[in-house]
């Protein structure tokens, strides 16, 4: 059974008149008696009554009419579905993003791709960049935002930001109320320092900073997001080296003062599975690049 066929039989079914219905086809008769034919022999029952006189639907051929009429509007649907997906004005976007790109400006992009593309559902989900590879690989997200460039051959990424690490400290510590620190000024502190399970990038540039500053940093604590870094350090648990967009996390007791040299930076990438365009991630990587450089400048 084809399309074509359930088509032909839909229109004859309105019609119920062979000439009428091949007008309306824009085919000649003997093509679409045939068509009727074939699909009859598909279905094993008869589906119109003809003689000289009339047409009329059989017993079987009104109980395909209801359904032939679903199907093909079924068909038109999923026509439309994937032209606008095509053509980037509706679909899915399933995303994973770390928890600093809250700081970084993605809701602001997504915010406003959202407005631009009102038929495009989106989902969110926080996870590390570990885990958000992973899910791309087994096809559960179109787009991650991770820290890490390390990843398979079956993905690509796009680096959309690069930032300094900057100080965090206790509001009532001594060494905030210096404006610029050094590295070592941080030497004998207690730190609070990203998991290295979740995100071992993270975890060796930070103690590559103290290291090039010429001391390994105790550590007290190991969380494995960067808010929970900041809410430590607000809570008096310890200071931290954190991206400098964690400061705009605007949690009360924490303060953020900037290094008085070049380290390691925070990037942040774009990554999505290898393969045929995607539209819509396309377009989202785009706005996302303008939003965190905006954000960035600030």
């Amino acid at each position: 059974m084809e399309l074509r066929h359930l088509r032909y039989f839909s229109v004859l079914a309105e019609e119920l008149h062979f000439g009428r219905a091949a007008r309306r086809l824009a085919i000649s008769q003997p093509p679409l008696s045939v068509a009727i034919r074939q699909l009859e022999d598909s279905v094993g029952a008869r589906l119109f009554e003809r003689n000289s006189k009339e047409v009329r639907l059989t017993p079987a051929g009104e109980a395909l009419r209801v359904s032939a009429r679903r199907v093909l509007a079924q068909a038109e649907e999923a026509a439309l579905e994937a032209r606008d997906v095509a053509t980037g004005s509706a679909g899915r976007l399933r995303i994973g993003f770390v928890g600093a790109m809250l700081y970084r400006g993605l809701p602001p992009a997504l915010r406003a791709f959202q407005a631009r593309h009102p038929a495009v559902r989106i989902t969110l989900s926080e996870l590390n960049s570990g885990v958000q590879i992973a899910e791309l690989l087994h096809d559960r997200l179109d787009l991650g935002f991770v820290h890490t460039s390390r990843m398979p051959a079956e993905l690509q990424h796009r680096l959309l930001l690069s930032e300094p690490f900057v100080a965090c400290l206790p509001a009532g510590h001594a060494l905030a109320r210096k404006r610029v620190l050094a590295p070592a000024d941080l030497r004998a502190q207690p730190f609070v320092l990203f998991s290295r399970e979740a995100s071992p990038d993270y975890h060796e540039r930070i103690l590559s900073i103290c290291a090039e500053a010429g001391f390994l940093p105790e550590v007290r604590h190991e969380v494995r997001h960067w808010l929970a870094v900041v809410s430590l350090v607000s809570q008096g648990m310890g200071v931290a080296l954190v991206p400098q967009a964690m400061r705009h996390s605007a949690l009360r007791g924490a303060v953020f003062r900037p290094l008085d040299r070049a380290v390691a930076q925070s990037e942040a990438y774009g990554v999505w599975r290898a393969g045929p365009v995607n539209v819509l991630v396309e377009r989202l990587l785009e706005g996302v690049a303008q939003s965190l450089a905006a954000s960035a400048a600030q």
